[in-house]
């Protein structure tokens, strides 16, 4: 056999090892501990092999209260995989974010925020947290840009009905969450149905990196789980 040939033959197994190179996906939960997780240990711990959070009546928290990814990945462009789920409440998983200014405990964060919630209106929104509010509704493709005067301006088109989307979320049970950031492209799925798009054309505010966290939102005692956590970077 001719060394072409054998160049030949191998270039279709190069090409599928390649592929599954491309495809690999990386976890930062273990499963057992919050190694590589910083937030509060009155709210935070692993039950059931989860990330959890919990607040009570009796241990409500002032403020939201993050669980922040604190291993080496960098969050630039990334498809990132997560499951959860949520019993009471409202919740979310932030992504290229920051942590807020000022004196505070070092768990809160603004950034965008991939919601959801035990009820029926926002799972799936991007919302901006302490980051200029309601981004892009479920249903929407939305670009934001500034105007001559600076203020922020939302185009939205719909590709989708809210409600129809929203019954791909099971209640009180498991979920799969999909965030794909390209450039300042984002697009959100659950359970495998695109939720919302994001163009940010703001180019004064938008982000091009940063944290990645769990959020425990602020108000009535809920409980909120995340497992399966596992990112590819695409650049």
């Amino acid at each position: 056999m001719t060394m072409q040939m054998k160049n030949l033959l191998l270039l279709p197994l190069m090409a599928t090892a390649s592929l599954f190179a491309k495809d690999d996906f990386v976890s930062l939960f273990d499963g057992k501990t919050l190694n590589n997780w910083d937030g509060d240990p009155k709210f935070w711990s692993v039950k059931d092999d989860a990330i959890t959070g919990i607040t009570t009546k009796e241990t409500p928290t002032r403020g939201n209260t993050f669980a922040i990814y604190t291993g080496d990945q960098k969050f630039t462009d990334f498809d990132l995989r997560i499951d959860f789920k949520i019993i009471g409440g409202n919740s979310g998983i932030q992504y290229r974010s920051f942590k807020k200014a000022g004196n505070q405990d070092g768990w809160r964060i603004g950034g965008y925020q991939a919601d959801f919630e035990s009820g029926d209106r926002y799972s799936g929104i991007c919302y901006g947290e302490a980051f200029r509010g309601i981004l892009s509704l479920r249903g929407q493709k939305t670009t934001l840009s500034l105007n001559d005067k600076g203020k922020l301006q939302k185009k939205s088109e719909t590709f989708g009905d809210t409600n129809e989307i929203g019954k791909a979320v099971k209640k009180k049970q498991w979920n799969s969450y999909r965030i794909v950031a390209d450039g300042f492209h984002f697009t959100h799925y659950i359970n495998g149905v695109k939720t919302t798009e994001l163009i940010d054309n703001d180019e004064k505010n938008r982000r091009a990196d940063g944290l990645l966290a769990l959020q425990l939102h602020a108000g009535p005692p809920m409980n909120v789980q995340f497992k399966n956590i596992r990112v590819k970077h695409l650049k």
